[in-house]
């Protein structure tokens, strides 16, 4: 037997991936004692207060220890996992516990990968690496199984059932955990599905195409009348009356961020309705262009560059307050976000310096950010420095609202439903594409006259677009 030295251990720190956040989330581990992990590889999923992240692991070695389940909240700078790097087999015996109370992970086989190292950037994806079950010699040791179903926490019901660890590994399908999170809600079992990605890796078109598979209608089963159960006290419905669930991580920072912005910025907001017939009809024209073969053109992105142009006509409206020093900064670039609603809650990753693209630059960018932000990838950095935002509130049907502004931006437009509605058009009644713009602002930073030029010029644009030629 091979005895492993404490030099030979070593401690991985939850690290500081969101730029001076104090804590993180443990979502899913991706490994378990035993496994070999090689520099790089992911071998956790954590949700900050910005976003879910995927931690890659520094160096080579065998898990010997994951100290805390997944759904628990850790410290930065709190180990998190010991790797064996002497390249030994683990210790029988445990070791001196870490900050917090050690506990193991017993989970599914980790999927087999390709070998050999491929640096991943923290929250950008899954890095190429291999993870194996070592075999375990004499008698299996069953361990806690610290992973709890969510609707058994939401419930109520406490920690999940003690599992004992499989003595011999099941692969796994190999597949991202955006792609394993889709399967889930769809109710698609993986083993079941036919890949179609490089290396067979699954994909989200072909989890997709597994429910269309299973949607054929099968014949109703025989009906048989139940037993009469007597009536359960009134007590009892308290359980399913309501249900708590906990706030934290990203919905968590997005309740703080609101309530501080609105009682800390004087808001204004201001609406103006405006026919979008010829912008749609742009629309329509730019899908067939060349030029933007590809690109997602919607709208939105018309929409996005009228507010930009407005911005160049009125610069001072991209601006923030600084309280400390008692100063308006002025921003010479505008990093534009756009609200996205993700199963985690709302977050506003931005465009960088989106003022200084084209158009065809701007539908590629705001195509990616939509993109990742559906699946789940939008990095912490991706949502920091914005200074303008653009909220679609149309998408849900809703004419327009009166949003709040993010943290340390000086206005936010929500763009309500595009609806066919009778317009006056050159002196006729016609039915005409209109939509509601509303502009919050702070009212430190922006007075009634300058935003109402800004909404003015947004609005002037999409009624129309040939403005763009000319004011761009």
């Amino acid at each position: 037997m091979t005895t492993m030295t404490q030099a030979s251990v070593r401690e991985f720190k939850m690290p500081d991936v969101g730029e001076g956040l104090t804590e993180a989330e443990i979502l899913k581990w991706y490994v378990q004692p035993g496994d070999t992990v090689t520099d790089g590889q992911v071998v956790c999923e954590v949700e900050t207060a910005k976003a879910a992240v995927e931690l890659p692991i520094p160096y080579d070695g065998v898990v010997r220890a994951l100290h805390f389940p997944e759904g628990t909240t850790v410290d930065v700078g709190t180990s998190i996992i010991a790797v064996d790097v002497s390249g030994g087999a683990p210790a029988e015996a445990p070791s001196e516990a870490p900050e917090a109370p050690a506990a193991t992970v017993a989970d599914a086989a980790p999927e087999e990968k390709p070998q050999g190292r491929q640096p991943v950037l923290v929250g950008y994806g899954v890095a190429v690496s291999s993870t194996k079950r070592r075999p375990r010699k004499g008698v299996e040791v069953p361990v806690q199984q610290a992973s709890v179903a969510i609707q058994t926490e939401l419930n109520g019901h406490g920690p999940a059932a003690v599992a004992p660890v499989a003595s011999v590994a099941e692969s796994r399908p190999l597949a991202k955990p955006p792609v394993r999170k889709l399967a889930k809600d769809l109710g698609v079992d993986l083993t079941t599905v036919v890949p179609s990605g490089p290396d067979g890796i699954i994909t989200r078109e072909d989890v997709h195409a597994a429910v269309t598979a299973t949607e054929a209608p099968v014949p109703a089963p025989a009906v048989e009348v139940p037993t009469p159960v007597p009536a359960a006290p009134a007590a009892s419905y308290d359980s399913v009356r309501e249900t708590r669930v906990p706030v934290k991580g990203v919905r968590k920072a997005t309740a703080l961020a609101m309530v501080g912005s609105a009682f800390t910025a004087p808001h204004v907001t201001e609406f103006v309705t405006v026919d979008v017939t010829r912008t749609l009809k742009l629309v329509e024209e730019l899908k067939q262009d060349k030029e933007f073969a590809g690109l997602r053109v919607n709208p939105l992105l018309l929409i996005a560059k009228a507010l930009l142009v407005a911005i160049r006509r009125n610069p001072d409206i991209n601006a923030s307050w600084d309280e400390a020093n008692q100063e308006i900064v002025l921003k010479h670039y505008v990093n534009l976000g756009i609200a996205a609603a993700t199963p985690r809650g709302l977050i506003v990753p931005n465009i960088k310096d989106a003022h200084a693209k084209t158009l065809p630059q701007l539908a590629e960018a705001l195509g990616e950010l939509v993109s990742t932000a559906k699946e789940g990838r939008t990095s912490p950095a991706a949502m920091q420095g914005g200074t303008v935002t653009i909220t679609n509130v149309g998408v849900f049907g809703v004419d327009t609202g009166t949003p709040i502004l993010p943290p340390g931006e000086s206005a936010i437009l929500a763009v309500g439903a595009i609806k066919l509605q009778p317009w006056v058009h050159k002196g006729k009644v016609k039915p005409r594409q209109v939509t509601t713009l509303a502009l919050s602002f702070d009212h430190r930073l922006v007075d009634g006259e300058l935003g109402s030029k800004v909404l003015a010029d947004a609005a002037a644009i999409l009624e129309q677009p040939k403005k763009l030629i000319t004011w761009a």
